[in-house]
């Protein structure tokens, strides 16, 4: 009876066994033994070729998988993901969502990107993200072909495929000429690429500075053609003006040529002249800003001149040769306290080298001029002077 019922219950335990092996494998196969937190992404379309279970990576690693894929009423695609909860702390909430293959014709995944600034912020369960990018697809682009072609007339696409074989025909040598020189071209563009992004980048302040100056532009465009139709208007009186101006340019051609000699040997002798005004023109600032200073000044109480005369000691007269006029003078221009002298003083003196130094050394200072107060009172006497400090003096 033993034997009898061991054979049946080793079957039977083998075939329990073996179901439990499958079952396992099934349960490891589908991921349910993971723990995972669902995330949603909402993305306006979920492309071909994606399905749940499609994988969700970061960096080039699995972090998760699709749970399903459902559309909402307004059209766009919900995907929740099943994210590995041992990835999550490694995930920031601002990351992007971009939905792409690694061909055309593949199958989508999940590209979780990193942003620029990436959050402190983990990624938490229940958060929704937005899709930002989801890869152009065959379907995609083989409808836009098909809209444009629903829109090409066949027969004006005939005409044009016939005349741009008819230009082609016959020219592939000048064609390949052409290609040639462009490649030539573009080898001489080369080292000087650095340049022109260079350029490029600096287009953009220049594009600015001319958007924000195009207001002022346009003003002045509108003005110009308020001035050209000024100028048609008056069309008639500048044709006048240019001949009188023509007239008057031969009349001065005749004049400069008949007295070029004259004119340069004249501009020739003004250049001292106007060397030493240049020289001198700091004084000549001064005097002029002291006589503005003094029209300034309030008016008199009376109207008038008024002129003080009264009898002072005078110093000694010029002498023979020592005071004969000298033109010496150097050192440049002096203000001596111009323009503004100010109220109760007295300019100052400048001793130069001009025959002329009531202050020099050696002066015999004031003297009683007798002679001088005789002629004054009685007239002009005959003979020499007969003041006594003169006696033997020429005079």
């Amino acid at each position: 009876m033993t034997r009898n019922y061991a054979r049946p219950l080793a079957g039977l335990t083998l075939v329990i066994a073996i179901v439990a092996i499958v079952a396992l494998a099934v349960y490891l196969f589908q991921g349910n033994y993971r723990d995972t937190a669902e995330v949603t992404v909402l993305s306006d379309r979920a492309g071909l070729v994606m399905n749940p279970d499609a994988k969700v990576k970061m960096r080039g690693v699995e972090v998760g998988s699709v749970d399903s894929i459902s559309y909402r009423p307004d059209g766009t695609a919900k995907l929740d993901l099943a994210i590995n909860r041992d990835q999550m702390h490694l995930i920031p909430d601002n990351v992007r969502v971009d939905i792409a293959s690694s061909t055309v014709f593949g199958a989508k995944s999940v590209q979780l990107v990193a942003p620029p600034n990436p959050s402190a912020t983990p990624l938490r369960e229940g958060q929704v993200l937005q899709g930002d990018h989801v890869m152009i697809e065959i379907n995609t682009v083989f409808q836009k072909l098909v809209s444009v072609l629903n829109k090409v007339d066949p027969a004006k696409l005939n005409e044009t495929l016939s005349a741009i074989s008819a230009a082609f025909s016959g020219r592939g040598e000048q064609f390949g000429k052409t290609l040639t020189d462009l490649n030539a071209l573009l080898g001489k563009l080369e080292p000087s690429l650095s340049n022109l992004g260079r350029d490029m980048e600096l287009t953009a302040p220049v594009a600015a500075a001319y958007g924000d100056a195009a207001p002022d532009l346009l003003r002045t465009l509108q003005n110009s053609i308020t001035l050209s139709d000024g100028i048609v208007d008056e069309q008639k009186n500048l044709d006048a003006f240019l001949v009188s101006a023509i007239g008057l340019s031969d009349v001065g051609n005749d004049v400069l040529g008949s007295n070029r000699e004259a004119t340069s040997e004249a501009l020739r002798l003004l250049v001292p002249t106007t060397d030493l005004l240049k020289e001198y023109a700091p004084a000549i600032n001064c005097m002029l800003q002291g006589m503005n200073y003094i029209r300034l000044q309030p008016p008199s109480l009376d109207p008038g001149v008024m002129v003080n005369v009264a009898f002072t000691l005078g110093i000694d007269r010029y002498r023979y040769p020592a005071n004969l006029p000298k033109v010496a003078a150097k050192g440049g221009p002096q203000c001596m306290g111009l323009p503004y002298i100010g109220f109760g003083v007295r300019s100052k003196y400048l001793v130069t080298d001009t025959g002329a130094n009531p202050f020099q050394y050696g002066n015999q200072g004031i003297l009683l001029n007798s002679d001088g107060l005789k002629q004054m009172l009685f007239g002009p006497l005959d003979g020499p002077p007969r003041n006594t400090a003169q006696i033997g003096q020429p005079g």
